[in-house]
């Protein structure tokens, strides 16, 4: 390297580096909702920077938001406010059937050594020009509405169609139900396939349910996707309450041997998958499952045989969910439609979702209808079922 050449460098690094220290704070995407119960729920929202961050709450009386300070919530854990890009505030003890109003903010971390601490800008979501964000915790109801897509794969457009099938006014969350990408590669490439989408169309107020799918494991990015999508459980498989119906959300692992070339010896799906059938076991003879009227299983793979995935599924879930009085399977995974109604060794029907339509649930005292419609809102198919008691 010549003396110029050197001095050149020098003085692009130096330049570089001052532009990313001078670059601001920002909120790169935009909050949205995780985990709602009757009285909790996780909010999420990514920055640029390293910061602490936390969600201000306030009821949604006819009072302006800045009336007076509103409580502060912060992403906290082990008693430390939280410095980093990822921000997940859990906010509990909230009232059945209320509807709130948030705003998340965020203060630049610059320095900390020992207990000295530099900050730096503050960033959060607007509430000068527009209106709060808001949500709602679900109250006793004998009815629900609720819509499913899965294997968008990255097709914005896609999800943009169907998502717009649904009056987002009266749907109380969206389950997606795996394989919205091809394979996680970096968080830009996740929320650019389709998370930024569905915070722009409803997932800052409208919550959202995420059953992993295989293309979910692949990637570099596949370990970190956890931290994206907390549920009430810690882990990706979990048990909700809406209403009359109890949900049970199933991790499906991949759909090849352990041992395939594909997975380059990464993966360990049949142990998981066995470790997740013992928490099923368990979670099946909670009260919250037994009393429900509706019992609805939410599995991005169907236990319908064919490859190993499918089947590990169908050994390890299928006896269990038997038993248990599970009323219905909804997946996706082979791009098609199909309706397989009970068989010898299936005593529920499984409803496998294609990549091009959208599962509509109407939930209400007398019937669970589950409605097949296309880009276009045109009907597919229906599944119709009797409540338990």
């Amino acid at each position: 390297m010549t003396p110029k050449t050197f001095i050149l460098y020098v003085f692009l690094s130096l330049f570089v580096g001052t532009a990313a220290a001078q670059e601001k704070i920002q909120i790169t995407h935009q909050p949205y909702i995780q985990a709602l119960t009757d009285s909790s729920l996780s909010i999420v929202w990514v920055t640029n920077k390293a910061a602490t961050g936390w969600v201000e709450l306030a009821p949604d009386d006819n009072s302006h938001f800045y009336q007076e300070e509103r409580k502060k919530l912060f992403a906290a854990k082990y008693g430390f406010k939280s410095v980093g890009t990822v921000h997940q505030v859990d906010i509990k003890g909230l009232t059945p059937g209320t509807k709130y109003r948030y705003r998340v903010y965020n203060q630049e971390v610059l320095n900390h050594q020992g207990t000295r601490v530099q900050y730096g800008d503050f960033v959060a979501t607007s509430v000068y020009k527009n209106q709060p964000l808001s949500f709602a915790t679900p109250k006793p109801s004998d009815q629900v509405n609720f819509a499913i897509v899965n294997d968008i794969h990255g097709k914005n457009e896609v999800l943009s169609n169907l998502i717009g099938q649904a009056d987002m006014k009266k749907t109380d969350f969206v389950i997606f139900n795996g394989d919205m990408v091809d394979a996680l590669h970096s968080e830009q490439q996740m929320f650019d396939g389709f998370m930024d989408t569905a915070i722009k169309l409803f997932a800052s107020e409208t919550p959202m349910y995420y059953s992993r799918g295989n293309h979910e494991t692949r990637g570099p990015f596949a370990v970190a996707y956890p931290k994206y999508f907390p549920t009430n459980t810690g882990e990706l498989y979990y048990m909700f309450t809406q209403g009359e119906a109890c949900f049970i959300v199933l991790d499906c692992g991949e759909d090849k041997p352990d041992s395939d070339i594909e997975y380059s010896g990464i993966v360990d799906m049949d142990y998981y998958r066995a470790q997740q059938a013992q928490w099923l076991a368990k979670v099946v003879e909670s009260p919250a499952y037994k009393n429900a009227r509706y019992k609805i299983v939410i599995c991005h793979m169907p236990p319908l045989g064919g490859w190993h995935g499918m089947l590990d599924i169908e050994k390890q879930f299928v006896p269990i969910l038997n038993k248990a009085g599970a009323q219905i399977m909804i997946s996706g995974h082979l791009h098609r439609h199909i309706k397989q109604m009970p068989k010898q060794g299936l005593n529920f029907p499984v409803l496998v979702n294609s990549n091009v339509n959208m599962v509509k649930a109407e939930i209400t005292a007398q019937k669970a209808v589950f409605k097949v419609v296309d880009q276009q809102g045109k009907q597919v198919d229906e599944i119709s079922l009797s409540p338990l008691r």
